[in-house]
């Protein structure tokens, strides 16, 4: 968790971010703090003699966690009960408002109580069909939050990534970083990060590397039926050729695609993510990926691996979403290419997991061993791609209570300073007005980029945020841009921004977050 603790700690208070936790987070941050305390303890002792006392004391608990933990367990007391109700859920509902690991406590209590022991491996083409509770203040997808409120959900996703870990008993270490040599410039073997600033010169905005794109538009081009794509290689000299070919004409745009044969296209596709120096799913957190297997059921796994799609880095999330849903699309072809979804899971895992930098240190068994362990993660990733890509309520609440408390604790010192300037006056505030009209059952949406600037909106208990913004272009017949293109944002309050989703529930949403404003604007992804 030392991630946690950055630089940027200095413009947030710390006890704003810990004041959120749930128990099983609480705990995770606990035991590392104490784990820490004990190693700088050996460290500053090590040229003592240790005494047999000290080696069979039990370890002492830090008093202050202590206390801060019995004041969160007192705080979130109702957590235990709200656990008690997911398991009179079906097994293929996904409840986002309680915490995965408070959640995973309750099926490990459960299970040591009947003594079951779990079977998380169903047969591959029986995956259940998971869905999420539905939520009436509306599903939140990466891309929809603030950058400052993503670094929130990051910072609390690090934390219950952890504790969900922990109670499985996986102990996390990151993956010892291999030293490997690296290109500033070309396509293979070049960083993520390398490819996407040469491309950004070129076309700002890009997130995924034009090399990527253009493997996979043309295998699409050339037809998703061809049997066994992606599974039978290319010629191996063929593609050797073509790869340095690429490398000299490729952004000159001389590169001769119309002679590219699908399976070569496909071969170098697989050569392009298995070059790249660093795991696309990052040194960080491989290990991580790979201990999803270890969890008890397919839901904890599920859950997992949503929280750990959230922990990447931009430039890999959105390289490795454009990969899963291009073998999405390839599986949807199957009667045809004989791809299935174990198919490509098999065939991808390897280039996905045995980057360049590790591949090295592995013996051909390892290899093997670790590619069929990994199929398991990749489908999963393909299967529930809609689902990982989502940011749970909970954490949701997590960076609102967040946004609350620092918002309160910001209002004190502004009263202070108020009263050490003796100001006794108070200025009317600007936004009396709608809260005025939304009392009464109304509120006002705002669209500054056009020229129908605001418009009053009365709440119903059906009123969604696509009604919103169909009422709007109704009425707004002057506007250039598409429906897909404009979003409706919920902006203050207890939220940064957030672009909402089109099945938003008004109502309930505006009393969740009763300060929000409301604006119509391009999407800003």
């Amino acid at each position: 968790l030392a991630r946690l603790f950055d630089d940027s700690l200095a413009e947030e208070d710390s006890a704003v971010f810990l004041s959120t936790l749930t128990r099983s987070q609480a705990a995770a941050v606990e035991r590392r703090v104490t784990s820490l305390q004990q190693t700088w303890l050996r460290r500053r002792n090590r040229q003592h003699v240790p005494d047999v006392r000290d080696i069979f004391r039990p370890p002492e608990k830090v008093r202050d966690a202590h206390t801060h933990r019995h004041k969160l367990m007192k705080r979130q007391r109702n957590d235990i009960y709200r656990c008690s109700a997911v398991y009179s859920e079906t097994e293929t509902e996904l409840n986002v408002e309680v915490a995965f690991s408070e959640q995973a406590l309750t099926y490990r209590d459960n299970n040591q109580k009947l003594n079951v022991i779990a079977s998380p491996n169903s047969p591959d083409d029986k995956l259940p069909n998971f869905k999420l509770l539905r939520d009436k203040t509306g599903q939140t997808r990466i891309g929809d939050l603030s950058p400052l409120d993503m670094k929130k959900v990051r910072r609390l996703v690090l934390v219950e990534s952890t504790a969900l870990f922990d109670t499985a008993g996986i102990d996390l270490k990151a993956h010892k970083a291999v030293k490997v040599k690296t290109k500033e410039s070309g396509l293979f073997g070049v960083p993520l990060a390398t490819l996407l600033d040469q491309d950004q010169r070129r076309a700002p905005g890009t997130k995924v590397p034009f090399i990527l794109q253009r493997f996979i538009s043309h295998i699409e081009e050339e037809g998703l039926d061809t049997e066994g794509l992606l599974r039978i290689p290319g010629a191996a000299t063929r593609v050797k050729s073509l790869c340095q070919e690429l490398e000299s004409s490729f952004y000159d745009g001389m590169f001769p695609w119309q002679q590219l044969k699908q399976h070569d296209a496909a071969s170098l596709l697989k050569l392009f993510i298995r070059e790249l120096p660093h795991p696309l799913l990052t040194v960080e957190y491989l290990n991580a990926f790979i201990a999803v297997n270890k969890l008890p059921t397919k839901k904890q796994q599920l859950q997992a691996l949503n929280l750990l799609v959230l922990l990447l880095p931009t430039a890999n999330r959105d390289t490795l979403k454009a990969l899963v849903e291009f073998f999405q699309r390839v599986i949807d072809h199957q009667a045809k290419n004989k791809m299935t979804l174990n198919n490509v899971s098999v065939v991808m895992a390897p280039n996905i997991f045995m980057f360049k930098g590790f591949r090295s240190k592995v013996t051909e068994q390892q290899e093997f061993s670790m590619a069929t362990s990994t199929a398991n993660i990749v489908r999963l990733l393909i299967q529930y791609q809609n689902l990982l890509w989502t940011i749970p309520k909970f954490i949701m609440t997590q960076v609102r209570q967040q946004n609350m408390e620092s918002h309160r604790k910001l209002n004190k010192e502004r009263a202070v300073r108020k009263l050490l300037k003796k100001i006794t006056t108070d200025k009317p505030s600007d936004k009396s007005p709608s809260h005025a009209s939304s009392s009464q059952g109304f509120i006002r949406v705002q669209a500054p980029q056009f020229s129908k600037v605001s418009m009053a909106v009365q709440l119903t208990e059906e009123l969604q945020a696509a009604d919103i913004l169909t009422r709007f272009l109704s009425q707004e017949s002057l506007v250039a841009v598409k429906r897909e293109e404009l979003c409706l944002y919920e902006i203050g309050g207890n939220i940064e921004e957030r672009c909402l989703d089109g099945e938003t529930y008004m109502k309930d949403l505006f009393q969740l977050n009763p300060a929000a404003e409301w604006v119509i604007k391009a999407v800003q992804r």
